[in-house]
């Protein structure tokens, strides 16, 4: 019987496959399980949104770090797809994401919800004084953006909400669901902003499609806007 030699060749193409086993395995797809209700629940596998893109970006790098933006992986799905779709359909607009939860949920303080992966927080899309797409400044002198209050007109500090901008977000969020056999369960934003956001463009479509909020939540939910997608759990 002829005995295999280990020549370097050998042993270069066996490096060569492990490598390339490694490297499929740790770009292998995340499903995630998502358990109970949003402010009870908890999660498996979650999936850290991406810090940035062509027209988006995080709300803070320290809260990245702290692991605090992770989503169940069809939410990721969701999400980065409607940044897609606006980038094509808007590429003059920015976005900036928020708090979304821990990689396995549960209790995330100091909100009530955001436990199994559901939730998402976007910060109010703005436009500057010259009518240009800008992000709302987020860092630790403002609680990360948490902090900034808007007038009933919908200005602050020079800055204005762009309801064309949000409108088109949450339209977007919506078509990506239901592409993928989901929904919107409801988004959360100031009562008496919303008028504005129905007279957009894309206003009749979100009155149509998506629940919104009726009463105004323990905190205003102006400066962002709370979104629980509607993805099967199983049971705690």
């Amino acid at each position: 019987m002829t005995k295999l030699r280990s020549t370097p060749q050998v042993l270069k193409l066996t490096l060569t496959s492990a490598l390339m086993v490694l490297a499929i395995s740790s770009h292998a797809e995340i499903t995630s399980t998502c358990y109970g209700k949003t402010h009870n629940g908890r999660l498996e596998q979650g999936k850290m949104l991406p810090a940035d893109g062509d027209n988006f970006e995080g709300y803070s790098l320290i809260a990245r770090m702290a692991g605090r933006t992770y989503v169940h992986s069809d939410v990721y799905n969701i999400v980065v797809g409607a940044y897609q779709q606006l980038n094509a359909n808007h590429p003059d607009k920015r976005f900036k994401y928020a708090e979304t939860g821990f990689q396995q949920g549960g209790e995330f303080k100091p909100h009530k919800t955001h436990r199994n992966g559901l939730s998402v927080d976007f910060m109010t899309p703005v436009m500057d004084g010259d009518g240009r797409s800008v992000h709302l400044p987020t860092h630790p002198l403002n609680k990360f953006g948490y902090d900034i209050e808007f007038d009933n007109q919908g200005r602050f500090d020079g800055l204005r909400i762009d309801y064309d901008a949000q409108a088109a977000h949450l339209m977007a969020l919506h078509q990506q669901a239901t592409a993928q056999g989901h929904d919107i369960w409801r988004v959360i934003f100031d009562p008496e902003l919303q008028p504005k956001l129905f007279e957009t463009e894309h206003g009749a479509y979100l009155q149509q499609h998506i629940q919104f909020s009726k009463k105004r939540s323990w905190v205003r939910h102006d400066e962002h806007y709370h979104v629980d997608f509607d993805v099967p759990c199983k049971h705690q």
